[in-house]
């Protein structure tokens, strides 16, 4: 039998009747591009945001009526919000009647003046004690690979520890802690993380094969973002590093939005121009209201394999300086060694694979200093963020 096509979901999905039961979904607009991936079948519905929990029966039904199709291996649906969705909104009550005094005269109804309104705390991850974003300003400063060993660090350091992969483009905790296998979805619903080496773990490339193009907007790439980190049974956790794609785009802007996040640890090389970026990164989360837990500085140096001579490639310190200059901790160098290199490209990170190494050692110390940071400062609730 022939794959099956956009337009074959699209014409099953047009049975679904939409909101209120006005219209189906997709001649409201409601349905995102539809991306298929080895017979999964993967489309985000659009909502109003203040909706989206009284809707979730529809994303359900959607999700089923994709999962029944013939030539279908199972559907990934998520809902986004948007105010200008093609739903129709909620219905609002009429204004009050005049009200008639004694004298029979009527008065309008002089409403009270609302105080200045609160946004609605965003909802944490059930069992997840700690959220933390590991970030860079731009990709190939190592930032997967010390994401990776960092969580390790922290699991060293006796904590109980998951990482999300937030890379949808570029997917790489697959390959650096060397899973691979699809999730198995649990009893209530929700996916089960994969696990190596003790570690818990989700990504986008356990869900699509390797080297997928991943073509999805910004919608598509929010709403399956949150459903990796909100429907994922991660269980009881200490802490949950999430492994940021480089840049400040749509990733970055709904996590600040979504999540409660404990702080974010930026990655940088030390030569100028990864710090450029490094500070365009640092600069976003400052705006959003997340602090920063601490720079480290990956690439510090080279160490010879066979002499052990120390040349500083890329230049030396800079990443020390700029935690400085902006007053934020500095939490370690990482040299640049064959060794990591090596055991990253393998999928067996060197905190695991060479505990006793001095390269394991300086992201076990630097993750203690990330947690001392931590748990030095009260949790945030995510700020709202308003796009005029």
């Amino acid at each position: 039998m022939s794959d099956v096509t956009k337009e074959q979901v699209l014409a099953v999905l047009a049975k679904v009747r939409g909101p209120d039961l006005e219209g189906d979904i997709v001649s409201r607009g409601m349905v995102s591009d539809v991306f298929i991936s080895d017979k999964k079948v993967y489309f985000s519905i659009t909502v109003p945001a203040d909706r989206a929990t009284e809707l979730e029966p529809l994303r359900m039904a959607a999700e089923r009526t994709v999962a029944a199709m013939q030539g279908v291996n199972g559907a990934l649906v998520t809902l986004t919000a948007d105010r200008r969705a093609g739903t129709a909104p909620a219905k609002t009550a009429p204004p009050p009647k005049p009200q008639a005094s004694a004298a029979g005269h009527a008065h309008p109804h002089t409403p009270a003046t609302p105080g200045p309104r609160q946004p609605a705390p965003k909802a944490g991850v059930p069992g997840v004690g700690a959220i933390i974003a590991v970030a860079s300003g731009k990709g190939g400063v190592g930032k997967s690979t010390t994401a990776v060993n960092l969580a390790l660090g922290f699991q060293a350091n006796g904590l109980k520890v998951g990482i999300l992969d937030a890379d949808i483009y570029g997917p790489s905790i697959p390959r650096l802690l060397n899973i691979s296998g699809k999730p198995q979805q649990l009893e209530d619903r929700k996916i089960a993380p994969m696990q190596n080496y003790g570690l818990k773990a989700m990504s986008i490339g356990f869900l699509v094969e390797e080297g997928t193009a991943m073509i999805w907007r910004g919608p598509m790439i929010q709403s399956a973002l949150l459903q990796m980190l909100r429907e994922v049974g991660w269980g009881e956790l200490d802490i949950l590093v999430i492994d940021m794609p480089p840049g400040t785009g749509d990733v970055q802007l709904t996590l600040a939005q979504q999540v409660p996040l404990a702080g974010a640890v930026i990655v940088s090389t030390p030569q100028d121009l990864a710090l450029i970026d490094a500070r365009k990164a640092i600069a976003m989360f400052g705006k959003v209201e997340i602090p920063i837990l601490g720079i480290i500085e990956n690439m510090s140096y080279f160490l010879a394999p066979d002499t052990g001579t120390r040349y500083d490639i890329f230049g030396h310190g800079g990443a020390k300086s700029e935690a400085e200059r902006i007053g934020v901790p500095f939490l370690g160098e990482i040299p640049l060694t064959m060794d990591i290199r090596e055991r990253s490209d393998a999928g067996t990170p060197v905190v695991v694979s060479d505990p006793d190494s001095a390269s394991a050692a300086v992201y076990r110390e630097i993750a203690s200093k990330a947690w001392a940071e931590i748990k030095g400062k009260p949790l945030r609730k995510a700020p709202a963020i308003v796009f005029e």
